[in-house]
Parts: structure tokens; C-alpha cells; sequence
């Protein structure tokens, strides 16, 4: 039996480990939420924890048991789904005998569902107290999913006593591996771009593959940047039989973590093209599917399967997320870092959950820190920062690499160092050091902060769920590395789990002014600040394909700005604001005119 969701937002994944147990939160209440399962460690001492915290008898598995990665994943996975479901049925008991607190159930539903009305409509009929309600709440109640998330990059070859293994045990693998085998029906997310090879590992599992009914019990969610992406992997895999179930946008830049900054293209434009043309994706993925099912002889489905658009990054107010609904005609709308101030919600610890709620605007930012070599969001002020900091007054760079996740740089060793690592930072530095009397000063400087700016995400980003839960923590002190969204600069509040739902229904307003632009705008901003800091970066070459690059950027921003000149116009949402929107897009508009892309000298 499915039932539709109680909701129209879920909890997208944040970090290695903010979301790590939001499902055992929030799953009752029927909020979906994503955990991300790359790092088994983390995952295996959360297992732990809660076995301790709710007398259950998972056993430990530890580094030298076979497929270790992957067992960890599984049962960890398997726990949560063991959590949730009694925590489920503990729920339903309670408000199908306590009045009140189905009364507050009820006020976290969107104003739209039809089970509020229903039960509004129960609640009502004095006489149908206790048997009908609990019929009613036995029927339409389902919790919300666990799902995963993968990215897809951080798919690390493993060795054994030097010796590299197969394919199968390279990171992401494992981390399929260990969804694929475990109890839960719900869906991977795949973020971060396509890796050919993990897409391909998919066919050995059949969760991923249509039942005789035409059911998947496993899903695939594909996070995407814009059509043409979602367009190709989703026929990829089609042509192995495999169905994505849900395309998830998201905001190159107004988004938490790993910013991938698209052309130029705005998400207004971007949702646009997807709810032209979800039909092109569906029937041609459909026709692909088909052949691959008949020809692996495995079910077929004769109508194409379901297929969600969602959207998150940066919606903040009731109106942004019911005009995304209602404009796109999406599934679903992501909340991200906004549930970071949520302790229900989100494992965050107080020191960091303090500094996001007395950070400014200024303080988030598109940082380097990543090994990855991709812009990462971030905040001043973290304990990571302040002891890279302490670090390098004494001439100390770079951290000890426990987990080597990040382990993808060749160019030292076969086995992959990470380049946030000391042992990769010592070999730069001394290199640099040996080109010291060659180059000026400011050079120096510039090439050291670029090999210094790195951080260790790996640790960094698990450490305050171990904080938070009081689990001792191991090894080099790393401090806390949070990557919000920098949406999250104008939420200011420690807020209850209640009150956030109430917040995005409309039901109440938690942000402290009206200051805050529209999420459309502040996403423009981000984009025209991005092209005028590359332009003015003197380590990017300027050749003629650079050139080119930058004016298609121009091009997209100015065209996005004109779709937005006639959506808000003719769009019944944001008519109070309407007046400052349109200035600031002229302003926008002619900042982008005024901007001189350099040309490459002939």
C-alpha cells in the first residue's frame, strides 16, 4: 500500500553528518530527510549510540571483518528503519487517543491536505472519537522516507596490504552496496555528476528494477543542475532498465555545501525548461527503459513509472515555496539549512548552532576549502578555522587524513592523497619554497594560501554529531566545518521542530525582518558577484575559450533576468514586493552592461 506524503518540503542532506539521524526525529511525523552514507565510521558509532540509547543488540563490525564499508552501511541502515517504524507506531497510538496532540499534528500539515481536512472533519463528529479516527490514521498514515545520499565524485579505489581491490570495493560502490542490501524501501541520491561506473554497478542489484506489480523498492533520485543533465543520465540508465524516480534541482550557488555554478543559468529559468519538457523526459526514458527490461527479461511496465521534480537552495518564506508549487507544478520543495537551527531536527552542537544564528550576511561565503577543487559554502568564525589558524602561526599546515575519503589526488601516489592532507601540503610547500627567490612576494603568498586553504572535510563535517551526542572523538583536534546555504543568514532563531513546518506552511513567520530579497534576486546577485570576482582573478588565464565562456555566462544572467521581468509581472505571488523586485533587476540588468569581459591579447 502507498500513501501519499504527508508533506510538500523534505530535509535534503547536509554535510556528512547534519541529517545522520534526522530520519529517527522526523520520519514519524511524515518528513522525508536524507542521510548521507559515505563515511561507515561515523555511521558505525552512531549504531552504537542508539543501541545503547534504546537497548537494541546490533553488533559491532568492525575494520577487518569482509566488506566492512558496506555492512556498516546496511546495518546501520537497517536500525534506523527498526527506529522509525516503532517510533511510528508509538505515534500513531498516542494521537489516535490524545486529542491534543493529534490537534498539534494537525497544525504542522500543509493548509492544502486533504488528511487535515478529513480529520478536522472527524475530530468534529463528537461521536467518532477513538474507533473511526484510528481507522482513519491506521489508513492514510505512512512515515517519511530514508532516503540516501551518494556523491558520486567520492568513489576512492581501496587497497589491501598494497594490493589494489576490485571496483566493487572503491567507496561509492560500497556505499550502493549497503543501501542495495539493506531492509528500507526509499531512494538514493545521487549528487555531485555522473560516474558511468557506480550508474552501471546499479544493474546488479534488483531493488532498483520495476517488481511484477511495477513497484521499485529501491528508487533513484538524480540531483541535477539543469535539463540537459538531467536529460542524459536519465536515458543512461534507462538503457539499463533503470528509472529515475526523481529529479532533484538544485541552486548552483544559493545552496549549502559544494557550490556547482551553472552557466549562468538561473533556477527560474532552469524549472521553466523542466516543467515545458518533463514529458520529453519521461517518454524517453520510458521507450529506453522498456527495451532494456525485455531484453534482460526481467518485468516490464507497460505505463511509465512516476517521475518527481523537486527543487531546493535558498527558499526561505511560505509565499517562495507556494509559488514554486504552484508556478512549477513541483513535487516536493527542499529546506535545508533553515533546519540547521532546528535541534529536533538536525544533529548540530551548540557551539555551531550559536555561531548560525549570530552570523551576518557577510560571514557565509564561497570558500576553498575544499579538497575536492570545487567552491564550498561556508561561515567565518568555525573551530576548524580558528585552529588552522592556531596551526599555522607555528608554521604547521595541513591535517592528519584519518579517513582518506577525500584520497583522489594521483600525483603523488597511486593510492590517492588527500590535498588537505599534511602529508600532501609538506611535499607543495617545499616546493614553493624552493621557487622562492624566482617569484615576487605576492606570489608566494597567493600559491601558499592556495595549497593551506584546505580543510579536512571529512572530519570536520562529522564532528559536531559526535559533539552534539557526547561520542568521544579520536585522534588530530579538527574542530567543526558546517557548509550552510547562505540563506541561512537571514534566519536568526533557535526554533522548535513545530515551528519551522509552521513557518514554511504560512502558519506563522519566524525570520525577524522584511529585509531579506527574494530568493530569485539574491541568487542573481550571488551569479553577477561570481562573474565579476572570476573576471578580476588574476590566477584565471584569460584565452579566447575563457572569453567565450564568461560572455555566455553574461548572456544567461541578462537572459534570466528578463524571464523574470515577465514572471513577476504576470505571477499572482510576491505583489507586495513587486516594486523593489523590478528595480532590482534594472539594477542588476545594468550592472551586467556596465561589465567589461576581457579579451584575450592577440
Amino acid at each position: 500500500m502507498t500513501t501519499k506524503p504527508l508533506h510538500n518540503f523534505h530535509i535534503p542532506v547536509m554535510g556528512l553528518a547534519y541529517t545522520i539521524d534526522s530520519p529517527i526525529r522526523v520520519a514519524q511525523y511524515g518528513i522525508s530527510s536524507v542521510i548521507s552514507i559515505i563515511d561507515d565510521e561515523i555511521l558505525e558509532k552512531m549504531k552504537n549510540f542508539y543501541n545503547q540509547k534504546f537497548n537494541l543488540t546490533y553488533l559491532g563490525i568492525s575494520t577487518k571483518t569482509e566488506d566492512y564499508r558496506a555492512k556498516r552501511i546496511t546495518a546501520y541502515l537497517d536500525m534506523v528503519d527498526d527506529i522509525v517504524n516503532e517510533k511510528f507506531e508509538s505515534f500513531k497510538q498516542e494521537i489516535s487517543k490524545n486529542k491534543e496532540a493529534l490537534k498539534d499534528f494537525m497544525a504542522m500539515l500543509p493548509n492544502t491536505s486533504d488528511l487535515k481536512n478529513n480529520l478536522q472533519q472527524l475530530i468534529s463528529q463528537k461521536d467518532s472519537w477513538g474507533e473511526s479516527i484510528k481507522n482513519f490514521i491506521e489508513t492514510n498514515l505512512a512515515p517519511g522516507s530514508i532516503d540516501v545520499n551518494i556523491m558520486t565524485k567520492v568513489d576512492k579505489d581501496n587497497y589491501k596490504k598494497n594490493e589494489q581491490l576490485p571496483v566493487m570495493y572503491n567507496d561509492a560502490h560500497a556505499s550502493l552496496r549497503g543501501f542495495a542490501n539493506s531492509k528500507l524501501s526509499s531512494s538514493m541520491v545521487l549528487s555531485a555528476g555522473m560516474n558511468p561506473r557506480l550508474y552501471s554497478y546499479m544493474e546488479e542489484f534488483d531493488d532498483f528494477f520495476p517488481d511484477e506489480n511495477g513497484v521499485l523498492k529501491k528508487k533513484i533520485i538524480l540531483k541535477v543542475s539543469d535539463f540537459r543533465s538531467a536529460m542524459i543520465q536519465g536515458n543512461f540508465l534507462a538503457k539499463k532498465g533503470l528509472w529515475v524516480s526523481e529529479y532533484r534541482i538544485e541552486s548552483g550557488l544559493n545552496c549549502g555545501g559544494h557550490a556547482f555554478a551553472t552557466e549562468g543559468m538561473l533556477l527560474g529559468p532552469i524549472m521553466e525548461e523542466f516543467r515545458q519538457k518533463k514529458d520529453d523526459l519521461i517518454q524517453s526514458a520510458h521507450s529506453l527503459m522498456i527495451k532494456a527490461l525485455e531484453q534482460k527479461e526481467r518485468f516490464t511496465v507497460s505505463q511509465p513509472l512516476e517521475m518527481k521534480i523537486t527543487v531546493q537552495g535558498g527558499v526561505g518564506t511560505s509565499e517562495e515555496h507556494d509559488f514554486l508549487l504552484a508556478t512549477y507544478n513541483v513535487d516536493s520543495i527542499g529546506w535545508g539549512s533553515p533546519f540547521l537551527l532546528v535541534p529536533e531536527a538536525t544533529s548540530v552542537d551548540h557551539e555551531t548552532r550559536k555561531l548560525l544564528l549570530q552570523s551576518k550576511e557577510q560571514d557565509f561565503y564561497l570558500s576553498k576549502i575544499s579538497p575536492l577543487g570545487v567552491p564550498f559554502n561556508t561561515i567565518k568564525g568555525t573551530s576548524n578555522e580558528l585552529l588552522k589558524q592556531q596551526k599555522a602561526a607555528h608554521g604547521r599546515y595541513g591535517s592528519s587524513c584519518p579517513k582518506k575519503l577525500l584520497a583522489l589526488s594521483k600525483e603523488y601516489s597511486p593510492e590517492g592523497t588527500c590535498t588537505a592532507s599534511k602529508k600532501y601540503q609538506d611535499i607543495k610547500l617545499n616546493e614553493l619554497n624552493s621557487q622562492k627567490e624566482t617569484i615576487s612576494v605576492e606570489e608566494f603568498e597567493k600559491r601558499k594560501s592556495e595549497i593551506t586553504d584546505k580543510a579536512c572535510l571529512c572530519v570536520g563535517l562529522v564532528n559536531s554529531a559526535y559533539m552534539e551526542q557526547g561520542i568521544e572523538i579520536k585522534g588530530e583536534k579538527q574542530g567543526v566545518v558546517i557548509c550552510p546555504g547562505p540563506n541561512i543568514a537571514f534566519f536568526d532563531k533557535e526554533v522548535s521542530l513545530s515551528e519551522m513546518v509552521k513557518h514554511i506552511y504560512g502558519n506563522i513567520n519566524i525570520l525577524s525582518d522584511n529585509e531579506r530579497p527574494n530568493m530569485f534576486i539574491n541568487e542573481l546577485k550571488m551569479y553577477v558577484d561570481y562573474l565579476k570576482k572570476e573576471i578580476k582573478d588574476p590566477s584565471i588565464q584569460i584565452t579566447t575559450s575563457q572569453t567565450k565562456k564568461w560572455n555566455t555566462f553574461k548572456k544567461n544572467i541578462l537572459e534570466g533576468i528578463e524571464y523574470y521581468h515577465q514572471l513577476f509581472n504576470t505571477s499572482t505571488f510576491f505583489r507586495q514586493g513587486l516594486q523593489t523586485i523590478n528595480l532590482q533587476l534594472q539594477e542588476y540588468k545594468l550592472m551586467l552592461n556596465t561589465l567589461e569581459i576581457p579579451y584575450a591579447k592577440q
